[in-house]
């Protein structure tokens, strides 16, 4: 992995004891408490590699569930997180898992609420550096880092260029995009990172196009 700065091996401002097991862990969960758009009812937590090995004793337990309480790494509620979403309610299963995985530091999140669901997998690079590999099915490279858009749509010809109209007459760079789908014709996600803030007026722009049925807005 190439570092960009001397951050990215200390680590960010953080509640220990672990950059990777801890401050990682809890930006995985910011990031699905963030797709998932509200607290969930019931999270299912399923740890591989060195998360399942450790993830008591490095708080990866507590860090995941402070990130999807909407904890940033350095709030001091983080070691407090399970004994809180137990208040609120939150039903909060854990899982070790023996499957090999790409990534040591590998965690897979599911999270429900009546109808609504949501399944990822994030993995935490170091120094709390990490990357959202799957979403709902959908092989993907999300940091987290930057601002983003997720367009859910169906698989239609034009739908990528409509989307990329917009952002470009809104004078808003792209600095990474991707683009999934299940199957020809069928249901597609286009991940877009940008270089600043996504105005309102932007998004609202997006769900109107045709053929668009989700809009997801990631701020750094």
């Amino acid at each position: 992995m190439k570092y960009r700065s001397a951050f990215d091996i200390i680590g960010p401002v953080m509640i220990g004891p672990s950059s990777s097991h801890t401050a990682g862990a809890a930006r995985i969960g910011r990031v699905a408490r963030t797709l998932f758009g509200k607290l969930p009812k019931k999270a299912i937590i399923s740890l591989y590699g060195s998360f399942a090995k450790t993830y008591k004793g490095h708080g990866t337990d507590f860090a995941i569930i402070a990130g999807l309480l909407d904890f940033d790494t350095f709030d001091e509620r983080m070691p407090k997180s399970l004994e809180i979403a137990q208040e609120k309610g939150i039903e909060v299963i854990f899982r070790t898992e023996e499957a090999i995985t790409n990534h040591p530091n590998t965690v897979k999140i599911n999270l429900f609420d009546g109808q609504d669901k949501l399944e990822m997998v994030g993995i935490s690079i170091g120094g709390g550096t990490i990357e959202i590999t799957e979403l709902n099915s959908f092989p993907l490279k999300l940091s987290g880092e930057h601002p983003a858009v997720l367009v859910v749509h169906q698989d239609r010809f034009g739908i990528i260029s409509a989307v990329t109209s917009i952002l470009s007459r809104c004078e808003i760079n792209i600095g990474h995009m991707e683009v999934a789908r299940l199957e020809k014709g069928e249901m597609a996600l286009m991940v877009i990172e940008v270089d600043q803030k996504i105005e309102d007026m932007v998004i609202e722009e997006l769900k109107n196009l045709a053929n668009v049925t989700q809009i997801i807005r990631m701020v750094e």
